[in-house]
């Protein structure tokens, strides 16, 4: 009896803490775009910039 005492007011302070952390999560816009982070997947990532190093590489094989 006394663990219910104590256990139904803890669930009662986790159960608001959650719907608080949602309301504060989409007062934010956290739950705005729900397409975008599925589709970026499907992107390729040949539009990078190549890495500085490389291209110092390439142009002292040129030079050579």
């Amino acid at each position: 009896m006394s663990a219910i005492l104590i256990m139904i007011p803890v669930a009662l302070f986790l159960a608001a803490l959650g719907i608080a952390a949602f309301i504060i999560a989409a007062k934010k816009g956290q739950f705005d775009d729900l397409d975008t982070p599925a589709l970026r997947a499907i992107f390729d990532d040949d539009e990078t910039p190549p890495d500085s190093k490389k291209e110092k590489n390439i142009t002292k094989e040129d030079d050579a």
